[in-house]
């Protein structure tokens, strides 16, 4: 009963019960593991249409300003924002700034935006560890915009560009080096390519940038035979090529609507949402059963002592596992 009231909550727009829901998706206990599930079969789709944006950067690009600007840009349009920011966490000591929220206060302040920073935690790939289900609570929460916003930008990026529907890039308005520093792996998935900052003293700078881009990415083949990547100034201090931006996005959503590519990628999403969720299951199922444990547990000390390789004690430790 708990569990339905929950979500005709969430389903009213209840804010309160989409930060509580969010809570319980995060959380790793196993009575919480058990809850958010059943919580999540509840608010089974169809949801109101929507559409996940994942934006990437390098630190200093001003990924939080351009989403505030761009969030409310897509407000004026009709849309309702939800932006998951996900901040990198300390390997020493766990914890994050998570200062994302103050960043974007008009943002925040605005009625039909929700702002949910995230820990990344020991998750790869820019994102956190149940950022697929945060998003399926905003959708269920009536939020057709669903914005997240990665860790940074590099390789392991790729992830987030797997679990949303368009995939931007903001680049700094920097030549020479700067088309070597971002890696072809991210940029291959790249749907729309921003130069932010094209103002005042480095409009020209960013220029040229668009343009070294715009021949490079010629040169790779496209994520989508249905989209050819875009390569625009912007500056989202100053509210300038925003509209532009928002008009791309829209029309990739459209191109790959009519063609069919968005509801064949939104399949891939769900089955890699599934694989990653056995995958997890599994490790916590390794590490919970007392007898696997275990076994486990004189596994790493074997491999710690140079007496059995990794690959081996990991066929030990499976082959436990499917005894007990």
């Amino acid at each position: 009963m708990q569990d339905t009231a929950l979500a005709e909550r969430i389903a009213s727009g209840d804010r309160r019960a989409l930060a509580k829901a969010i809570t319980l998706v995060e959380s790793s206990r196993p009575e919480h593991r058990e809850a958010a599930a059943a919580l999540l079969e509840r608010l089974q789709p169809p949801f109101s249409p929507s559409l996940r944006i994942g934006i990437s950067g390098p630190p200093g690009v001003g990924k939080s300003t351009f989403i505030e600007a761009f969030g409310l840009h897509a407000i004026a349009q009709g849309s309702r924002v939800a932006v998951l920011s996900i901040d990198p966490s300390s390997s020493l000591s766990g914890g994050s700034i998570l200062g994302d929220k103050t960043r974007m206060q008009e943002l925040g302040r605005n009625s039909s935006a929700y702002i949910r920073p995230t820990p990344a935690g020991t998750t790869l790939g820019g994102v956190a560890r149940r950022t697929r289900e945060t998003m399926a609570l905003c959708e269920a929460a009536g939020f057709d915009l669903i914005v997240v916003e990665t860790v940074g930008v590099g390789q392991s990026e790729t992830a987030c560009a797997e679990m949303t529907d368009v995939f931007v890039v903001l680049l700094l308005p920097l030549g020479g080096d700067e088309l070597q520093g971002i890696k072809r792996g991210i940029m291959e998935l790249a749907d729309v390519v921003l130069v932010n900052k094209a103002d005042g003293e480095q409009l020209g700078a960013a220029q040229r940038t668009v343009a070294e881009y715009r021949n490079g990415l010629g040169l790779l083949r496209p994520r989508s035979p249905h989209w050819v990547p875009v390569v625009e100034a912007c500056s989202a201090l100053h509210e300038s090529g925003i509209d532009v931006a928002w008009s791309h996005i829209q029309t990739h959503h459209e191109a790959m609507t009519v063609s069919g590519a968005f509801h064949r990628r939104r399949t891939v999403q769900a089955r890699a949402w599934l694989r990653d969720e056995l995958s997890d299951q599994m490790r916590t199922w390794l590490t919970t059963d007392p007898s696997v444990a275990a076994e486990l547990a004189r596994c790493e000390q074997l491999v710690e002592e140079g007496t059995l390789a990794p690959p081996a004690a990991a066929r030990r430790v499976i082959a436990r596992a499917l005894k007990s």
